[in-house]
C-alpha cells in the first residue's frame, strides 16, 4: 500500500461510507422518486435516519470481510482457505435474529443450501441469479493488502458464487472490487470506466477455475470460457452506458434512469458509479443522489460510498454521521486492519 492510502484511511472510508449509504438508502428502497421527495424533503438535504440502521448489505459486508479476515489469518489465500469461513459467515447471518432487513431470495436460498456441510457449495449456487447481492458486499476483497490479481479476482468471484452464480453476477462483483482497489490507490475518477473497461475485455474469456471449479457446468453454456464471457459482456455494455451518462446526464434526474434501477448486478455497479462520478468532490451529496433514486436505493447508495469513501478516505464522512452509524466499531476495527 502506498503512504497516501495509509494517510487517507481508504478501507476505513470504504466501509464506513458503504453502510452511510445504506442506511440512507434503506428507508427509500422501494419509493419512485416523488414519495423520496415527498416524504424527505429536498434530496441535497437528506439527513441521516435516527437511528442510523443498515440493511442485509452492511451485514453482509461485515460477514465477508471477517471470513476474509479469518481466511488471511490462516495463511496464503486460496479457494478452499476463503470458501469454508466464508460460508460460516454466510450461514451464520442467515440464522442470525438481526438478518430482518428485508434480505434478498437469492441469498436466502444459497444460505439455507450452504448449512449442510456435505453439500458442495457449486450445488447450492443459485446460476441464474445476478441480483445485486453479491456486489454490494464485495468491497473488503478490493481493500484487503497482499493479494495477487489472480486471488483478488478469484475471491471476488468465488465469494459471488456462494450464493449469486450468474456470470455477470461474478463479473460484476469482479469488477466492483477492482474499482474499490483502484479508488483506494488514488487512481483518477476522471479515467475509471476506461480502466473498467480494460480491465473486463482482458478478462472476457478468463474463467477462474480454480476458485470456481465446475460452476459453469450447472448453466447450459457449452464451455467454461462462453459462460464467464457471458458475464463480462453484459458488464461491457453497461460500462458503455454509464460513459454516454456522465457526459450527459443532468445530476438532478434519477440516476436509474440513465444506468438502471440497481435491482441486478451490472446496473447497481453502473448506477453506483455513476452517483459517485457526478458527485466526484461532494461525497456527501453522492450518497444523497443515490438514495434518492426510484431503484434499489440502499444497494445503489451502498456502492457509491464505498467508491466515495475508498477514492477519499475516511474524512469523506461527517463524524455526526459516521458516529452514529450501526455496527459502528466492526466497520472501524475492520477497516483499521487494512490501513
Amino acid at each position: 500500500m502506498t503512504a497516501t492510502t495509509v494517510r487517507k484511511r481508504a478501507a476505513t472510508g470504504t466501509l464506513i461510507g458503504l453502510a452511510l449509504g445504506d442506511a440512507l438508502g434503506f428507508p427509500t428502497e422501494f419509493n419512485d422518486v416523488p414519495s423520496i421527495l415527498a416524504k424527505c424533503g429536498p434530496w441535497r438535504e437528506m439527513e441521516l435516519s435516527r437511528p442510523a440502521i443498515v440493511s442485509d448489505d452492511t451485514q453482509m459486508t461485515l460477514a465477508l470481510g471477517h471470513g476474509l479476515r479469518t481466511a488471511m489469518d490462516r495463511g496464503l489465500l486460496g479457494p478452499l482457505r476463503l470458501e469454508r469461513p466464508l460460508r460460516e459467515e454466510f450461514v451464520n447471518w442467515y440464522q442470525s435474529p438481526e438478518n430482518n432487513r428485508a434480505p434478498g431470495r437469492t441469498c436466502l436460498t444459497a444460505c439455507d443450501l450452504l448449512k449442510d456441510e456435505n453439500r458442495l457449495w457449486q450445488d447450492a449456487s443459485q446460476i441464474h441469479s445476478k441480483g445485486c447481492g453479491a456486489n454490494m458486499r464485495v468491497a473488503p476483497i478490493g481493500l484487503a493488502p497482499g493479494l495477487s490479481d489472480e486471488q483478488r479476482s478469484g475471491a471476488a468471484q468465488l465469494q459471488s458464487a456462494l450464493t449469486h452464480g450468474h456470470p455477470t453476477a461474478l463479473a460484476a462483483s469482479d469488477l466492483t472490487a477492482h474499482a474499490v482497489r483502484l479508488l483506494a490507490q488514488g487512481a483518477e475518477p476522471t479515467g475509471l470506466i476506461g480502466l473498467l473497461r480494460s480491465y473486463a475485455l482482458d478478462n472476457r474469456t478468463r474463467y477462474q477455475e480454480r476458485w470456481l471449479g465446475d460452476l459453469w457446468t450447472r448453466s447450459q453454456d457449452p464451455s467454461p470460457e462462453h459462460f464467464i464471457a457471458r458475464g463480462w459482456d453484459e458488464c461491457l455494455a453497461i460500462l458503455d452506458r454509464l460513459r454516454d451518462a456522465v457526459r450527459t446526464v443532468s445530476p438532478e434526474t434519477d440516476p436509474c434512469l440513465a444506468t438502471g434501477a440497481g435491482w441486478i448486478a451490472e446496473e447497481a455497479l453502473a448506477t453506483g458509479l455513476l452517483c459517485f462520478l457526478l458527485f466526484v468532490d461532494e461525497p456527501v451529496t453522492a450518497l444523497r443522489r443515490a438514495a434518492c433514486s426510484s431503484g434499489d436505493s440502499d444497494s445503489i447508495a451502498c456502492l457509491t460510498g464505498a467508491f466515495a469513501g475508498a477514492y477519499h478516505g475516511s474524512d469523506a464522512w461527517p463524524v455526526e454521521w459516521a458516529d452514529r452509524i450501526e455496527y459502528q466499531s466492526e466497520l472501524v476495527t475492520l477497516g483499521a486492519l487494512w490501513d
